[in-house]
């Protein structure tokens, strides 16, 4: 085994062993070539060091409440404004529903499917009832991973989607953990293999600090975990950037609010929890 040592000097440079140094500004040139995908969400890009490397899967983690869905909704409306299609996979909430919750941000996603740059593919109904039935595409078996993934493919081609959401594939993997991280393989082979840029949310208990299931954190190139603690007898929601593949990013974590118009980060200010919890300017 080979061992080094990592020293930082003034001139600066890095020492990778004896003889081999790589020089700070060189890193830094070869990260800001990385291409990004900005996600629009205002602080969080500042966070990220300009936005979401290109093709990354991003695992979006936390629990009930904390604004996961709303994170990938406003992720993928940023894209579309910016003349970016998007795909989004129902795998919780009525294709219906999710339209209806997007438009309370003033969200209207109804156009770009027109237009055919957005799709919505339903994978909660199983296309069952009248309203499933108006549905492009639909998994009329959800529990059938092959068949999802399937449907996806021919959306994300049909749309020429660069951005997409699945909301949430803890759903694949519930009843059998033991497949968690295979799931989540089998999802970034295909969303990084077609190009995309794509955030797939995690479900977690109120008291879990993990991902959402065994080994996912290892599949994923991304994770953002969201956070609702309460302190003096108030909710305060927090985030923090676990991992980045192909960029540096904030190790703090820092605060954000849900507003009327989506998500707003704050990279000024960490979040410091432990037996004092405060919000304090970085």
């Amino acid at each position: 085994m080979v061992a080094f040592n990592l020293f930082i000097l003034k001139t600066p440079r890095l020492f990778l062993g004896t003889n081999n140094y790589l020089e700070i500004h060189n890193y830094n040139k070869v990260i800001s070539m990385v291409e990004r995908v900005k996600t629009g969400i205002p602080g969080l890009d500042e966070i990220l060091n300009g936005g979401i490397p290109k093709r990354n899967v991003v695992l979006l983690s936390g629990g009930p409440g904390t604004g996961k869905s709303i994170f990938s909704y406003q992720y993928l409306w940023n894209g579309l404004k910016q003349g970016e299609p998007a795909v989004f996979v129902a795998l919780e909430e009525h294709p219906v529903q999710v339209r209806i919750n997007m438009s309370q941000f003033g969200w209207d996603i109804r156009p770009y499917e027109r237009e055919g740059v957005f799709a919505i593919v339903d994978a909660f109904t199983s296309g069952i009832g009248e309203a499933a039935k108006k549905e492009r595409y639909v998994v009329t078996d959800p529990e059938d991973v092959g068949l999802l993934v399937d449907v996806l493919k021919q959306a994300i081609r049909d749309t020429g989607a660069v951005r997409v959401a699945v909301d949430s594939v803890s759903t694949l993997y519930l009843a059998k953990p033991a497949l968690a991280r295979r799931t989540v393989m089998l999802l970034k082979r295909v969303l990084s293999g077609l190009g995309t840029t794509s955030i797939l949310v995690s479900q977690v208990s109120v008291t879990e600090r993990g991902f959402g299931g065994p080994g996912v954190e290892h599949a994923a190139d991304g994770i953002i975990r969201l956070d609702l603690d309460e302190v003096d007898g108030e909710l305060v929601r927090s985030m923090i950037v676990w991992k980045m593949r192909g960029t540096r990013h904030s190790m703090k974590r820092h605060p954000f609010e849900i507003t009327d118009k989506g998500i707003i980060v704050y990279p000024e200010k960490v979040v410091r929890i432990g037996r004092a919890f405060r919000v304090e300017p970085v």
